[in-house]
């Protein structure tokens, strides 16, 4: 990649692109190519509103751009359309490996919805089985291109339908074969995680990792439902627990209060998994305003939370998880030694055993000293 297109880290040459990452929240049905959907949207007959690589990226990042999570949800029509077949699945999986990779992310968790590829024929095994063979695909296709990556799946489960114990039950039967952690997903207000209890109960008691949606589209009781009856280990978003934080002036001096909630949080190391530029178009830190500069990740950052940085859908975001931290960099003074404390905090809080996690961070931490 080149210095002209690459995400610099602001007042440097350094190429974001060329650092080790980790990927925590990276949807399958938000990542894919829009060349992609035009070439399978013919094959199966589906009508686009754009024909064209360039507009339809530009559709999606139109639509998106809301400030509501329920139209922002809707793009997602026409994606989940061209991935109902063992192919489509195949192909997206592969390709979107390929994409993390070249953005130079060595650890991703992938997360997707089973529910909603059955329309042409498929089963809930196959579709895990079709995402996994191009998972691997991808991999195999990296590393003999020079790029080390390691992937996994999260099962997610419609949180507005019924079937979470399926779905839960699903992800159990392939936690050996590449599904790594389980999520509930879809509109969060009006649906709480209490909703699929005994899917939770279930992961509970097989000791299998979940990570929520929560504190995105819903705010306090959404955060406090995700860890009390999901038993989370990480939160999607999590970006409204700044609702529980209070901040007054002390002597010329900003003091924080933190609730119960958030001290809970912090003091538990769970993990904040933000989105900069989702969580604006989504309307997600409205509270605090409409520009990056508003975003209490960093408010998280100072007070010791162990908040990460991605991407949640790069196609209607129109992003890369470098380009997330270049904005961010730039929006809070971030240098290389906070990108670095940013993937680490990934790394800790990866769906991965403690040895892979250790490793993991030796990786970032080698990378990030190579380019010193």
């Amino acid at each position: 990649m080149t210095t002209a297109t690459a995400n610099l880290l602001p007042g440097t040459d350094l190429a974001i692109e060329s650092l080790p990452k980790v990927s925590l929240h990276d949807h399958l049905d938000g990542g894919l190519r829009p060349q992609t959907i035009i070439e399978l949207a013919e094959a199966i007959g589906l009508d686009l509103p754009a024909t064209d690589a360039d507009a339809l990226g530009a559709w999606f990042a139109e639509k998106s751009d809301s400030g509501s999570l329920v139209e922002y949800l809707k793009t997602f029509d026409v994606t989940t359309a061209v991935m109902q077949t063992r192919e489509g699945l195949e192909r997206v999986a592969c390709e979107f490996v390929l994409d993390l990779a070249a953005d130079g992310v060595v650890w991703g968790e992938i997360r997707w919805a089973p529910e909603q590829h059955l329309t042409r024929g498929l089963s809930l095994d196959e579709t895990v089985e079709a995402v996994q063979s191009g998972l691997d695909a991808g991999v195999e296709e990296a590393r003999g291109a020079g790029h080390s990556i390691r992937v996994g799946q999260l099962v997610s489960a419609m949180r507005h339908a019924d079937r979470g114990r399926e779905i839960a039950e699903l992800a159990l039967r392939h936690r050996d074969r590449g599904v790594v952690g389980f999520d509930i997903a879809g509109a969060e207000a009006g649906f709480p995680p209490s909703r699929l209890q005994d899917a939770f109960d279930l992961l509970s008691a097989s000791f299998f990792p979940a990570t929520i949606h929560a504190g995105e589209a819903d705010g306090l009781e959404s955060i406090r439902g995700a860890l009390i009856d999901g038993r989370a280990l990480r939160l999607g978003h999590g970006v409204r627990l700044a609702e529980d934080i209070t901040l007054r002036d002390e002597g010329g001096a900003t003091i924080a209060e933190l609730g119960l909630l958030a001290e809970w949080v912090k003091d538990r190391q769970i993990a904040l998994e933000t989105s900069p530029s989702s969580n604006l178009q989504t309307g997600a830190i409205a509270a605090w305003g409409d520009q990056l500069i508003d975003h209490p990740l960093d408010l998280f950052y100072q007070l010791g939370f162990r908040v990460t940085v991605n991407t949640d859908n790069r196609l209607m975001s129109a992003t890369t998880l470098s380009r997330e931290l270049r904005l961010v960099a730039e929006a809070f003074g971030y240098d290389l030694d906070d990108l670095l404390a940013l993937q680490l905090n990934a790394a800790q809080a990866a769906f991965l055993p403690v040895e892979d996690r250790e490793a993991l961070m030796d990786t970032l931490i080698e990378g990030f000293e190579a380019a010193l």
